[in-house]
């Protein structure tokens, strides 16, 4: 992606009629084994959330920025869920978008008039699936129930034993279920549970703590090693030999230094050789890659993805707000190691040779050191309001954030294909 408006995969800024379009987001949609099925893109242009598309105008704004992104990089070339008006539907402007890769999100509340349901029948035909967002089991949406490949239900918004009846009452239906607002691993179990086959939500960004919970062996050698990484200079002979401790951490280690990452014009065999080529800095980047790969092995490939996305935009983000690169990449990265190794945030943080800036940061507290954290967790919530506010207080503009963001998911995207 070489040009801003390419690389814009996950924020963008764009003059529309309907306001200029700050930031475009998108949610993860996981199955039932953590892996991605799709994403929900989510716009939003400076005062509404577009992403509700409640007016034709904001809907032709988000179909025109989808088109602008494009869909493939927006997510990966999994299904796009598109929220649309039911005018867009009928009127046909979806038709901009590609129908293999789209899902058309329509609310429940739509009046099913004979337009409507003939306009999806007709897209549907053409390629295109159709979701049903918030349903409730309103009887008036049977008609669009019927159509929809997926069906959205709110858990915020419906309680459990209205859940048991709405799902009895769509007993035979082929369309995949798909709960939404999933932010715990008690949501999630009891979803899974209830049948849902699909889930939104950031349930798997907090696996719960296990209690007297240890940390395993060789994930007592990575923190070793995240301790010396701290050192100006580095020990190469030692952190040569710590990281030969691992197997699978000098692997991981050596196919990132190999790989387009780090963008090597000579293939690296040994650990010292890779520190002493490709420079302190650098090795210190890609070794906190290898160990958040091996602290994420066994959950969904998305936490990994959002921890390499965090720690690089807090590192490319932090010279606009007057912070240390080095350490907002730390703190970016292990902003998601708690819910790798399932333990507190307290307890991991007493474990690591932070600054006291830096552990507070991760603890949340309101300190220049956790802006860009709260700025990126508040993006990927769809938390526009704050978004806007602390770009805002931190004298950054829109247009370097969503530069810093998109670079951010290029290379994660890069580093994720190279660590496969």
């Amino acid at each position: 992606m070489a040009t801003q408006a390419r690389t814009a995969s996950v924020s963008g800024s764009v003059e529309e009629q309907a306001g200029e379009l700050r930031y475009v987001a998108r949610q993860p949609i996981l199955d039932q084994h953590g892996v991605a099925h799709g994403y929900e893109l989510l716009f939003w242009n400076g005062r509404d959330p577009i992403v509700s598309a409640r007016s034709d105008l904001a809907t032709r704004a988000m179909l025109d920025n989808t088109v602008v992104f494009g869909l493939h990089e927006l997510t990966r070339g999994l299904p796009a869920f598109v929220n649309c008006t039911a005018d867009s539907l009928t009127e046909d402007w979806v038709g901009v978008l590609p129908p293999h890769m789209t899902v058309l999100e329509l609310a429940s509340s739509a009046e099913p008039t004979p337009s409507l349901l003939a306009a999806c029948r007709k897209l549907k035909a053409s390629g295109f699936r159709l979701a049903l967002a918030d349903f409730t089991g309103n009887p008036e949406s049977r008609a669009l129930a019927d159509l929809a490949d997926y069906i959205k239900v709110d858990l915020l918004k419906v309680n459990a034993i209205e859940r048991g009846n709405l799902l009895r009452w769509l007993t035979g239906s082929t369309a995949s279920l798909v709960a939404q607002n999933v932010e715990t691993q008690d949501q999630y179990g009891q979803a899974c549970r209830e049948g849902f086959d699909l889930f939104q939500g950031y349930y798997f960004c907090r696996p719960e703590p296990l209690e007297s919970h240890k940390i395993p062996g060789n994930r007592l050698v990575h923190l070793e090693i995240m301790e010396d990484l701290q050192n100006t200079p580095l020990d190469l002979q030692r952190m040569s030999q710590l990281v030969m401790c691992d197997a699978s951490l000098t692997y991981r280690l050596l196919r990132l230094v190999n790989s387009p990452v780090c963008a090597m014009r000579q293939e690296v065999t040994s650990i010292k050789t890779a520190l002493m080529l490709v420079g302190e800095a650098a090795f210190r980047r890609i070794a906190m890659l290898a160990i958040a790969s091996d602290f994420s092995a066994g959950q969904p490939a998305e936490i990994l993805r959002m921890a390499f996305e965090r720690g690089r935009f807090c590192e490319l983000a932090a010279p606009l707000c007057g912070l240390a690169s080095s350490e907002q990449y730390l703190i970016g990265m292990i902003s998601l190691f708690p819910a790798m190794l399932r333990i507190l945030t307290e307890d991991l943080i007493r474990l690591l040779p932070l600054r006291e800036a830096a552990r507070d940061a991760l603890l949340g507290k309101d300190i220049p050191e956790g802006v860009l954290l709260h700025w990126v967790v508040c993006q990927e919530h769809g938390n526009w309001a704050e978004c806007d506010a602390i770009v805002r207080s931190s004298g950054m503009s829109h247009e370097q954030v969503m530069s810093c963001h998109a670079q951010a998911v290029e290379w994660a995207e890069a580093a994720l294909r190279s660590n496969a």
